[in-house]
């Protein structure tokens, strides 16, 4: 069973434009596994502002309790991904 992406390329640096931009850092610091609150120093306020931003852009909802699993670039694109994916099956 394969499984589907529903964040291409452009929304994955949709994402990566997003948490820059509230972490205030340059796109070029950021990898898909540096973390937020170690390597960029981010607190709670920056994750909720990012998950409220996520949910705009993407036209989604995302549970507070994913936070836990947005801790770097491959978490948030992965919750993400799957909140699109959720949206899409229950608009069928």
């Amino acid at each position: 069973m394969t499984t589907t992406k529903h964040v291409d390329a452009e929304g994955r640096a949709t994402i990566k434009g997003i948490i820059c931009d509230i972490l205030e850092i340059d796109e070029a610091e950021m990898t898909d596994t540096s973390r937020f609150k170690e390597d960029h120093e981010a607190d709670s306020m920056g994750a909720i502002e990012i998950l409220s931003q996520l949910e705009r852009a993407f036209g989604i909802d995302i549970d507070q309790a994913e936070l836990a699993r947005m801790v770097n670039l491959e978490g948030v694109v992965t919750v993400v991904d799957e909140a699109v994916a959720a949206k899409a099956a229950a608009s069928l």
